[in-house]
């Protein structure tokens, strides 16, 4: 587009008339009077003289405001004393450069503008140098409203996956916890916490976007999620061990007092001394297990008037005056049994091992039981059931002589037989 501007100033002191020349490059060529030492520069001395996209260019008497794009040309002197010869080399009607120009020797040569700070540009844009002129532009993540630029807000359109932090040009992305930035920075990928270190104590599961911490056997989980706290597991019952349960980093064990072993996990269980040679019984004794221990007996243990028969038989001969009032024989027994056992408890049966037509049998404690804790339920004829009637805790011992009377009224015939049983009184319930 060619744009013809005529201007015409009025001067103080003379009337000037300007000629201006229109190139074919749109160029405008002001041609003043002669220039005067006292022509005031109105470029420099008014305060933003031209408005808008225009320039001010000085000349005598006066100022134009013209397009940034126009070429301005100078008009030269004339002069009488001007040497004869060729026009300097330009590509304008003069021989002086455009504006935008600079003469270097015979060329005339761009100037730069930005760096020489010619510019007029806002301090929030950027001077780009063009061939005779310069423009301003924004940076990168600006835009340009009215002539100042504006930061783009990049999070408007969404470029992120999880959160978006717009920056003064440009923007970030941001992931929830659990996530990291991907390699296209806008996407969110899981971070696998259990591999970077996680503050788990035993065992570590990574989740989607976040982890869990586990504990083994035997822990659980503290308040914080992440250290594991020993299960006393001692502390949830009296019952999980028999007899007394030790508390274990991780787990528990069932302890058994001297004289039992461990059954399983839980249970104690008598240890038979006798069968396994642990007995410190003597040559003539007979070992006697019971419950927690054994007990030694001797071999012979009949008192006068009785003898021995056998083993655990005694015999009192019926040809001893004294023993016409005494039963005729006495039977050995031992037996072993828990404290705490529920009463009443059918401990011991009596049976009879003669039996005699017409006979009558009969059944009582004859000795031992001085407290009461025990007594006699008779079966039937020849047999008799050995009664606990009371509590009792160990250790402790009974003896008791349980005896069988036997009568035959047809023949006036009375006799007894003895059973001395040993009652051992285990410490433990078990």
């Amino acid at each position: 587009t060619h744009v013809l501007a005529l201007v015409q100033s009025t001067l103080k002191s003379l009337s000037l008339s300007l000629s201006l020349c229109l190139k074919r490059s749109a160029a405008v060529a002001v041609i003043p009077c002669p220039a005067s030492p006292s022509d005031i520069n109105e470029c420099v001395t008014i305060a933003e003289p031209c408005q808008g996209e225009m320039k001010c260019f000085n000349h005598y008497g006066g100022y134009l405001c013209l397009p940034r794009s126009a070429s301005v040309i100078t008009a030269p002197e004339p002069s009488s004393q001007a040497p004869a010869g060729p026009p300097p080399q330009s590509n304008e009607a003069f021989g002086s450069c455009p504006v935008g120009y600079q003469v270097q020797g015979e060329s005339c040569v761009d100037v730069d503008e930005c760096i020489l700070d010619l510019h007029d540009c806002q301090p929030s844009q950027q001077c780009l140098n063009t061939v005779g002129t310069y423009s301003c532009q924004c940076p990168e993540g600006y835009s340009k409203i009215g002539l100042e630029c504006v930061d783009v807000d990049e999070c408007r359109y969404r470029y992120c996956q999880h959160r978006c932090v717009n920056l003064p040009g440009s923007f970030s992305c941001e992931c929830e916890p659990g996530f990291q930035v991907a390699g296209n920075n806008r996407s969110c990928v899981d971070v696998n916490e259990c591999d970077m270190g996680a503050p788990c104590q035993q065992r570590c599961y990574n989740t989607y976007g976040s982890f869990l911490c586990r504990c083994e056997q035997g822990y659980e989980l503290g308040p914080d999620g992440f250290i594991c706290n020993d299960i006393d597991e001692c502390s949830y019952s009296s019952y999980m061990c028999q007899h007394q349960c030790a508390n274990e980093p991780g787990r528990f064990s069932c302890i058994c007092p001297e004289g039992y072993q461990l059954l399983g996990t839980r249970l104690c269980q008598d240890v038979n001394e006798c069968e396994t040679g642990t007995h410190q019984c003597e040559e003539g004794q007979t070992c006697v297990n019971i419950h927690g221990g054994y007990h030694c007996t001797d071999h012979n243990r009949c008192q006068e008037p009785y003898v021995q028969v056998s083993d655990n038989r005694c015999v009192c001969p019926v040809i001893k005056p004294e023993c016409r009032e005494l039963p005729f024989s006495i039977v050995q027994r031992y037996m072993s049994i828990t404290s705490e056992r529920s009463v009443p408890s059918d401990i011991f049966q009596i049976q009879a091992t003669s039996v005699y037509p017409g006979a009558y049998n009969t059944f009582r404690i004859r000795s031992g039981d001085d407290n009461g804790e025990f007594y006699i339920r008779q079966i039937n004829n020849i047999s008799a059931m050995l009664v606990l009637a009371r509590a009792i805790t160990g250790p402790k011992e009974y003896t008791l002589e349980l005896e069988m009377v036997s009568v035959n009224p047809l023949r006036s015939y009375k006799t007894s037989s003895a059973l001395r049983l040993s009652v051992f009184v285990g410490p433990y319930a078990f």
